[in-house]
């Protein structure tokens, strides 16, 4: 685009006007350790905010600042929803927070930790509890046979071992 056609004051504000985060209407089921990882979010984001507020002058950091700032209120409306579960004292059941172990047609074992949302890392096998993958192991028992419908083809699971 020709430069005569940009007006200066719109590239002053450009990408300071972010969309939020959109945040689930699904129940905020956290762990302990999710809660913390929330909290230590809230504060880092809180004392980043902090030491850019003052470079008003500096675009890059104001756009910076925005992004901050809207990651803030959605770690914040995360913290006042969340739904902290604790671990049940009878283990023979998955359900949130649990880690299951199964085992595939193959023979291979996969591992997944059923935690909320924010928590969800496939990278750590954590997966949400809204998943396809959680919403088929919650409910089930040790030994249990389970069908993951998945895109690539459905997968019977057998679950050989659920610890908290």
């Amino acid at each position: 685009m020709s430069r005569g056609f940009v007006k200066e004051d719109d590239l002053e504000h450009a990408g300071t006007a972010l969309p939020e985060r959109p945040i689930s209407a699904l129940p905020n089921y956290i762990t302990a350790s999710g809660l913390v990882q929330l909290e230590l979010n809230a504060k880092a984001l809180s004392s980043e905010r902090l030491n850019l507020a003052h470079l008003k002058d500096d675009q890059a950091a104001m756009q910076k600042l925005a992004v901050i700032e809207r990651d803030l209120r959605y770690v914040s409306a995360r913290l006042k929803t969340a739904i902290l579960s604790t671990p049940p004292e009878n283990n023979d059941i998955v359900l949130f927070g649990a880690t299951v172990t199964v085992e595939d047609e193959a023979g291979e074992p996969h591992l997944f930790t059923i935690v909320g949302d924010d928590e969800a890392d496939i990278k750590l096998n954590k997966v949400s509890w809204s998943s396809p993958i959680a919403k088929v192991l919650i409910k089930q028992k040790m030994g249990d046979i389970v069908v993951w419908s998945r895109p690539a083809g459905n997968i019977t699971l057998e679950i050989i071992k659920i610890s908290y």
